[in-house]
């Protein structure tokens, strides 16, 4: 098992998918994630998913997207609007936000202090050890293809299959 009590030592590297073990975020949803302010930092990529820590500042916003990839967003702190689809909603600390592949999104923080989330992409979205200490950075990144998750991670459960890296008898070499 891993710990990771500190978002800052995740570690992990494009060099290849996960070992076949737990990876544990004590207190993910209370005081780890307020120990991050960047605004993204990847903490863990798997096969078909990907944990990531965002820290939108006051006045700030995640930018206007589409995903190729499903993503749940989970709010630790602060307050803001989602626009999904074209609808707004009101979000807090506490609440659950879940965006279907393909559908336009955005996050403003409307708050007085910063909007503390942590999402989970399906597939991974962002490279493996991620940080961008501020969306200008993440933006400037992604333009020119410096943060594209990794091709072991867009591979389909099938590839996984075959090459072994998925088995239904969870036994690893």
């Amino acid at each position: 098992m891993t710990t990771i009590s500190n978002p800052s030592k995740a570690g992990q590297t494009d060099a290849g998918p996960p070992d076949h073990k737990m990876v544990y975020f004590p207190q993910m949803s209370t005081s780890l994630p307020s120990k991050s302010n960047e605004f993204r930092r990847v903490l863990w990529t798997g096969l078909y998913s990907q944990v990531v820590l965002m820290n939108v500042p006051v006045g700030g916003d995640i930018g206007d997207e589409v995903h190729t990839v499903d993503q749940a967003l989970t709010f630790t702190s602060g307050t803001g609007r989602a626009t999904i689809a074209g609808k707004d909603q009101d979000i807090k600390a506490g609440d659950l936000v879940v965006v279907p592949a393909g559908t336009q999104h955005q996050f403003v923080n409307t708050g007085d202090k910063p909007l503390v989330l942590y999402t989970v992409y399906s597939q991974a979205e962002h490279a493996t050890g991620t940080v961008h200490k501020t969306k200008e950075e993440g933006d400037e990144e992604e333009d020119v293809g410096g943060d594209e998750a990794p091709e072991w991670s867009r591979k389909s459960k099938k590839e996984n299959e075959a090459a072994g890296l998925v088995r239904e008898d969870g036994k690893y070499d």
